[in-house]
């Protein structure tokens, strides 16, 4: 079969998170697509009442006869999370290595979705046959169980998508960096690397896991009290570091957070945990003596619900903190987080709590992604004859783009999402657009993005609510006194008035200057008085407060 290999992002170009690829092979109706991961980002404070924002896949919604599978690189969020909520709109099967399947069974087992949505397992190494698609997986390191590169190989040639990655040559969890096939696969040709550009601004080399594990290990028998580490919960290889270190200085593992429990879960069913490593409940918290506990907990990133969040707090159930004690920030606070995770962190300041991040001692986290000579490791192992940055910010990649023209690549195509890139044979060019933008998911329900309800959100979040309710009969007389409700506006006005009075003034004398004619038009009445109020509180408070206005008929 002849044709064009196009990728097209609807998300993770020009942001990082929500990670969403879809390449197609053929020419324009005739085209067949796959996509690559399926994730989300998270809702922060200019999102209120949404927790998870997901890529719009509406282009591929319309095409979903010719979908033929969605490939999961590997289990982090920002790459699994949208599945749940997706796959099944498009009745694709989604193929993933056995970690990640395990946590994505789970997930849709949550949403009753384990009977509608087909979980295939890849092995690495073993070639899928997906219409004129052979897609490979090839393990890689990064910051989780079973992390892959995909080789993607159609009649255009072969291209990689590296998937998030580093250059770990002494992992503390399998699987090891796969040079050898890597250069296999160059050796052989590749027309085009799709690659990480998140760490694309820092010179050298991302250090290895093996170096945390050292650093918790010796920070871990230097604690005087009860120590506590948070990180990722998806780290497994963090976890084990923090296990063998506790259980080298004769202390035990209390675990807190729902969500790490479910990733040892998970990791030891794979084999990826030793059985002899302990993991006990939060119960065990309360027993223990301090210098023999190290406590493995979530919320590296601020998150209120998260099980240090409410440790800070001192709203946790059944842990504590006091002085003494020592919490580790095994972690990089990602961008958007810094104010959640200083709160946390200077609660727990203030409870004589020590408190190790990075900014101490550099050797507590290493970074799951490539620094600039990991990128070039993977630029001659592949000698790809043109670079796609992806996964980063307009910076990450402009920064990606001009190391590899640097290291010798002489062709570097960037896009963004919606852009549809040909990217083999020949030349890589933008051939076409599609929509793209966000969805959000607000309760059980999937919504416009900025087009939705978050948007009227923000605005009340300003200049909060005034309800106001008239009652007429058919002739517009009044019938009842005007009723009116505040929210989110101040009591009293500068000198000193009710301003609920002031508003159901302003709101009386509109009502009073329109005729009988007019008070028979339920939009004018509406309208009058709305705009009255939002006049009177502009006057008196300086904000127009959303104002919504009921007219009842008897």
């Amino acid at each position: 079969m002849s044709g064009d290999l196009v990728l097209l992002p609807l998300g993770g170009v020009g942001e990082i998170g929500m990670n969403l690829y879809l390449y197609g092979f053929g020419r324009g109706a005739r085209r067949q697509w796959i996509m690559v991961d399926c994730g989300v980002m998270f809702g922060d404070e200019t999102t209120p009442g949404v927790e998870l924002i997901l890529p719009d896949i509406s282009f591929i919604e319309q095409r979903k006869d010719d979908l033929l599978a969605i490939v999961i690189t590997h289990a982090h969020e920002d790459h699994i999370g949208a599945v749940p909520w997706l796959a099944a709109r498009l009745g694709a099967p989604v193929y993933a290595t056995r970690f990640a399947a395990i946590l994505l069974r789970h997930k849709l087992e949550e949403l009753a979705l384990d009977d509608v949505v087909e979980v295939r397992r890849a092995v690495p190494g073993e070639v899928i046959e997906l219409g004129p698609f052979a897609v490979e997986y090839v393990p890689v390191t990064h910051s989780l169980p079973e992390p892959n590169a995909l080789a993607i190989t159609t009649a255009a040639g072969v291209v990689v998508h590296s998937g998030d990655f580093k250059v770990d040559e002494t992992p503390t969890i399998p699987p090891s960096f796969s040079f050898h096939r890597l250069r296999e696969i160059g050796d052989a040709g590749v027309e085009a690397l799709i690659c990480d550009s998140t760490n694309a601004t820092r010179a050298g080399r991302t250090p290895s896991e093996r170096v945390v594990a050292e650093t918790l290990k010796r920070l871990i028998a230097a604690a005087p009290g009860r120590v506590a580490v948070t990180t990722f919960a998806s780290h497994v290889a963090r976890i084990k570091a923090v296990a063998e270190a506790a259980r080298a200085a004769g202390r035990e593992v209390v675990v807190a957070g729902w969500s790490m429990r479910r990733i040892i879960a998970a990791a030891s069913e794979c084999g990826l945990l030793d059985g002899s490593l302990r993991f006990l409940d939060e119960d065990a918290f309360g027993y223990l003596e301090p210098d023999k506990v190290a406590l493995l907990c979530t919320g590296s990133q601020g998150e209120p619900r998260a099980a240090l969040a409410r440790i800070a707090a001192d709203t946790h159930p059944r842990i504590a903190l006091e002085r003494g004690d020592t919490v580790i920030f095994s972690s990089f606070t990602i961008p958007g987080n810094e104010k959640a995770v200083i709160s946390i962190i200077n609660r727990l300041a203030m409870r004589g709590v020590e408190v190790i991040t990075t900014a101490r001692e550099a050797g507590v986290h290493a970074s799951g992604h490539p620094m600039q000579e990991d990128l070039a490791v993977l630029y001659d192992l592949l000698r790809p004859a043109r670079l796609i940055p992806m996964h980063g910010e307009p910076w990450h990649m402009m920064q990606q783009a001009t190391f590899a023209r640097q290291h010798g690549i002489a062709e570097v195509a960037t896009i963004h999402d919606g852009r549809m890139l040909r990217i083999a044979p020949g030349p890589a060019e933008v051939v076409g657009e599609a929509p793209s933008g966000h969805w959000h998911v607000d309760g059980h329900l999937i919504v416009a993005g900025e087009g939705g309800p978050v948007k009227r959100r923000r605005k009340l979040s300003f200049v909060g609510l005034v309800a106001l309710a008239v009652t007429l009969d058919g002739k517009g007389r009044v019938r009842a006194p005007l009723r009116i409700a505040l929210e989110g506006v101040p009591e009293l006005t500068a000198d000193g008035q009710p301003m609920e009075e002031v508003l159901l003034d302003s709101a009386d004398d509109a009502l009073d200057g329109l005729s009988g004619a007019h008070r028979r038009d339920d939009d004018l009445v509406a309208e009058r008085l709305r705009r009255a109020v939002r006049f009177a509180a502009k006057e008196h408070w300086g904000k127009r407060p959303v104002v919504r206005v009921l007219v009842q008929r008897l």
